[in-house]
Formats: C-alpha cells, structure tokens, sequence
C-alpha cells in the first residue's frame, strides 16, 4: 500500500545498472521503452546532483578469455556472446553518463553487489537507502535489489526507470521484487524525484509477504497501481 516516506538527504545513494548503448542499438538485446527510460533516469541523475547525493553507474563488460560465471554464453572465437569487452556498445549512454568524481562500477555478473561491490563505500557513507534504475529489470536489476536489501538497505526501486525486453518482462520483474522489497519501496519517475529533492510523498511499501499473487489478466493493472 502506498504511504508516505521521506529519503534522508545525507544516507541516501543512487545506483544507475547498466544503461549502455547495447540496449538501443544491438536487436538482439533492446530494451523496450528505454528511450523513455533513458529520460527518466536523467530526470533522477539531475534531482540526485542537484541534492549532493552520490551517484553510482554500473557498466556490464566481459572479457571471454578472463574467468567467468559457469556457462556464460561465448562466440566461436571465445569473445562473449553479449557485453563484450571489446565492443563499443558497452558505453554507458552519454545522456546518462557518470559526471566527473562519480563512481563508475564495471561488472561482469548481474549483480552490482559482487566483485565489484560498492557496499563498503555505502557503509562509510552512512548510506541507508539506494535509488536503484536501470536494466534488464528481471535480470541485473533484480539481483542488485536483492543483494542491495540483503546488505541491509532500504531501495527505492524506480519502476518506469527500469526496463527489460518486452513490457510483460519488465512489469511482472517489478511485481516480484516488490513481493520481496522488504524495508523498500516502488514509485515513479515523478515522485522518486521530488523524494530525492527531500518532498515527503506517499510510495508504495510492503506490508507482510508476497502481497501480489498475480495472474496473465491482472499483473499489469497490479503494477500500474503501484
């Protein structure tokens, strides 16, 4: 149910999850909408400067020669399928760029939270709660807030800053994780705005345990309502 929260000013990080060009420009792996998505994270990058909260941008790039997770999908030349560290298309968009002094977190797994972990830098900072955005929503999204809340922060999960490869992938992802968001919370563009600018606004929170037992015909009312 949505009530109303306030994000403190000085605990509060923004995290930015892969938003590089691969996913407006590659077919094979688009993300629906993320032009859309792109404005909207842009929208939160400037609420977050504007407010001195730090910012950090995730970057996934693999190197195929390099150790990886079990069974990552390689070319037949051993480079990797997606993300490859030679291909251009592993920048971050430069409408969303990191500024300068910003952290910028290169990745080889879903997770923003493993290797290249930025929990200690969010633990000296004091940081409780992560304004998290960006794609593929089931997948790097997922795992980041899962791990973000199993270190023990709260997340803000920015729903139409997020996005996969069709609206029923991205909508249903946002479900699940709201059915775990434990200590969170789900909003728009719009509110995490004016939250980030230090506005007290009603967002959805969970309340008890997997409140959304959706169905084919009802997931997306679920999330719009969220």
């Amino acid at each position: 149910m949505k009530r109303p929260l306030t994000l403190p000013g000085g605990r509060t990080a923004a995290l930015f999850i892969d938003l590089q060009e691969e996913h407006r420009q590659d077919r094979r792996f688009l993300a629906e909408d993320f032009d859309r998505v792109l404005a909207h994270a842009a929208s939160l990058q400037r609420a977050a400067r504007a407010r001195r909260i730090p910012l950090y941008h995730c970057a996934f790039v693999v190197d195929g020669a390099a150790a990886n997770p079990p069974f990552h999908p390689l070319r037949p030349d051993g480079r990797s399928l997606f993300s490859d560290r030679d291909d251009p298309l592993t920048a971050i968009c430069p409408e969303v760029a990191p500024a300068a002094g910003e952290t910028l977190l290169i990745k080889n797994e879903p997770s923003a939270f493993g290797a290249a972990s930025p929990a200690g830098e969010l633990r000296a900072r004091g940081v409780e709660w992560l304004v998290v955005a960006g794609v593929w929503t089931e997948a790097c999204v997922d795992a980041s807030v899962k791990d973000a809340v199993a270190l023990g922060l709260r997340v803000l999960l920015v729903k139409d800053a997020c996005a996969s490869g069709s609206r029923a992938m991205h909508e249903t992802a946002i479900l699940n994780l709201a059915n775990r968001l434990y200590g969170g919370a789900v909003a728009d563009t719009a509110a995490a705005c004016r939250l980030i600018a230090g506005d007290t606004v009603p967002a959805w929170q969970l309340e008890g345990a997997v409140p959304f037992r959706y169905g084919y015909d009802t997931a997306s009312a679920l999330y719009q309502n969220l």
